[in-house]
């Protein structure tokens, strides 16, 4: 579904939990993000993973989670795990499948067709992780690979270790990775969510980081703690100004329909301005309505 797709559903905040931790599970239900990933691979022990993957297939099946989307990450291709994986999520039915290190176009179809296979819902899509120099290089045949895709996940900690970078403010060694894979989304009309931020306890980089990833034009941001839900709540939702512009923005261009020329506060208002203001419009509204 595009960006610009009705109805629009918000993913502002994206929030990872372990499938093996039940608490964890039961918490879930009462934080206020937009969506949840079910993880059964890195947060899970390899003893624990058969035992997650019941609980992550439990916990959609459950229908416990409201109006979130919901998720659950597989284990990646090649390892012991995958095939289990992606079988019992298909069956489960969540919102997607997100998969980590998806790294071709060809990649994805396997998948999709591996989904499809499987029995999964036509509501079950999938999301895949660019984390690899190889998928960022590849990253718009792997988003326009098939339908079925919905979103693109960064996941920027294996970006770093991949490209022997380092982590640090601004993210200046990832600033090519990111700009690529969201050009690549946006060619493809697909969702993409920013990577996580690790230090929990710095407040203010976690917020920089989501007014850069806002202003680099992603969707949302995903998390690892449930504290990092309000700041990237308010950092990719449209602000009450922007709000009021892109109403003001289409009052003036509906009244003005046949003039030429439309304005609204001395700007020049165009088709461009008008698709802008309706996409900030449904993304208030979903928010508001995911709220409710």
């Amino acid at each position: 579904m595009s960006a610009s797709a009705t109805p629009f559903t918000p993913l502002r905040s994206v929030l990872y939990m372990p499938s093996s931790n039940g608490r964890a599970l039961e918490k879930a239900k009462s934080i206020a993000c937009d969506g949840l990933i079910l993880d059964l691979e890195d947060a899970v022990a390899p003893d624990a993973k058969t035992a997650a993957r019941d609980a992550a297939a439990a916990a959609v099946a459950s229908g416990a989670y409201g109006r979130r989307t919901v998720t659950i990450r597989v284990n990646g291709l090649g390892t012991p795990w995958h095939d289990a994986d992606l079988e019992a999520a298909a069956q489960a039915g969540p919102a997607g499948i997100v998969v980590p290190k998806v790294n071709s176009a060809d990649e994805v179809r396997g998948l999709v067709a591996a989904i499809e296979r499987a029995g999964a819902p036509d509501h079950t899509r999938l999301w895949a992780m660019v984390e690899t120099p190889q998928a960022i290089f590849d990253a718009r045949e792997i988003a326009a690979a098939s339908d079925r895709l919905a979103v693109l996940v960064m996941g920027t900690n294996d970006l770093v270790k991949e490209l022997y970078a380092e982590h640090v403010p601004g993210r200046g060694p990832l600033l090519t990775a990111l700009q690529t894979a969201v050009l690549a989304a946006r060619a493809a009309g697909v969702e993409i969510l920013d990577g996580v931020y690790n230090d929990v306890q710095d407040t203010d980089g976690f917020l920089a980081e989501c007014r850069q990833g806002r202003e680099l034009g992603f969707d949302g941001k995903t998390l690892i703690h449930p504290g990092q839900v309000p700041g990237a709540n308010e950092a990719f939702a449209p602000g009450e100004q922007a709000v009021e512009d892109a109403r003001g923005i289409l009052a003036a261009w509906e009244a003005g329909q046949g003039a030429g020329v439309v304005t609204y506060q001395g700007r020049m208002v165009e088709n461009l301005h008008v698709e802008s203001a309706r996409r900030t419009l449904a993304i208030h509204e979903s928010i508001l309505a995911l709220q409710a």
